[in-house]
């Protein structure tokens, strides 16, 4: 395999649509574009169980939920950390569209922002939460994704092309099988991943900054993943995060997560 990087979900997307990549993985944009007939989703890496969080200036009059009317907080806008935003929002009382100001920036210049005091709060992912309590002290996080699981669970994975899913279908096995090894690894020894892969594909990320972003998701081994698929539940969480993408109007009329999701694939190479 050769290995790019991309900065989002919707970069990573275009460049497949374009062409210039066979698979990718990717996190809630996993349920945008297959769910209107781009890709096929074959493996599910992770939840994003604490992954996003929402965090706020204390020094700016901001304690809770009640003082976020009126006022903007920057995100990704299509990202997990927008899904969960929203989530958290409704789950309060406060509309989305109406209440507050969502502004849409990279992640990194969202994050610069808020620490600049140029935004009041900010909805991100790990780990860039330690950069916030890092030069914010009156920062604080008022809730992370976990508070909705699983009924507003987020998860991310891997999608092929439909051209490469189509034509590739041995290809497509070894590619599950190797994930299935790699990932029954890292959750049997994540110290021993991490430092893996932290050191042959991230040495530009702290060591430190990987295992917090393992922290805050969930991982399991791939004979329970593979329950989660037989029994629907990641079909479930699929439309969940699809039905997000139409409220914010990024999709119309999104197929089910059946029609995209190959739920056959993981069990048939590793039982469960």
């Amino acid at each position: 395999m050769e290995f790019i990087k991309f900065d989002s979900g919707l970069a990573i997307f275009q460049a497949m649509v374009g062409g210039s990549l066979d698979m990718l993985a990717v996190g809630a944009y996993a349920a945008n574009f297959p769910a209107n007939g781009q890709g096929k989703v074959f493996l599910i890496n992770s939840i994003e169980y604490a992954t996003a969080q929402l965090w706020v200036r204390t020094d700016k009059g901001i304690n809770g939920f009640a003082d976020l009317k009126g006022k903007k907080i920057s995100t990704a806008i299509g990202s997990t950390a927008d899904v969960f935003l929203r989530t958290a929002l409704k789950a309060n009382g406060i509309n989305p569209s109406k209440d507050v100001e969502i502004i849409n920036q990279r992640m990194p210049d969202a994050v610069s922002g808020f620490i600049a005091g140029a935004v009041p709060a900010v909805a991100l992912w790990v780990p860039f939460n330690l950069a916030v309590a890092k030069n914010v002290p009156t920062a604080k996080m008022l809730v992370d994704a976990s508070a909705y699981y699983p009924t507003s669970a987020i998860i991310g994975g891997w999608v092929a092309s439909n051209e490469f899913y189509a034509k590739q279908p041995e290809v497509m096995k070894r590619v599950v099988r190797a994930w299935i090894a790699a990932n029954d690894c890292l959750v049997s020894k994540p110290d021993e991943a991490l430092a893996a892969i932290q050191s042959k594909q991230y040495p530009e990320v702290p060591l430190e900054s990987l295992k917090a972003m393992y922290k805050a998701a969930k991982v399991f081994p791939s004979s329970e993943w593979s329950k989660l698929y037989k029994d629907g539940t990641v079909d479930k969480w699929l439309n969940q995060v699809s039905n997000f993408y139409v409220e914010i109007d990024a999709i119309k009329n999104p197929l089910p997560a059946q029609k995209y999701f190959d739920s056959k694939l993981l069990p048939s190479l590793a039982g469960g």
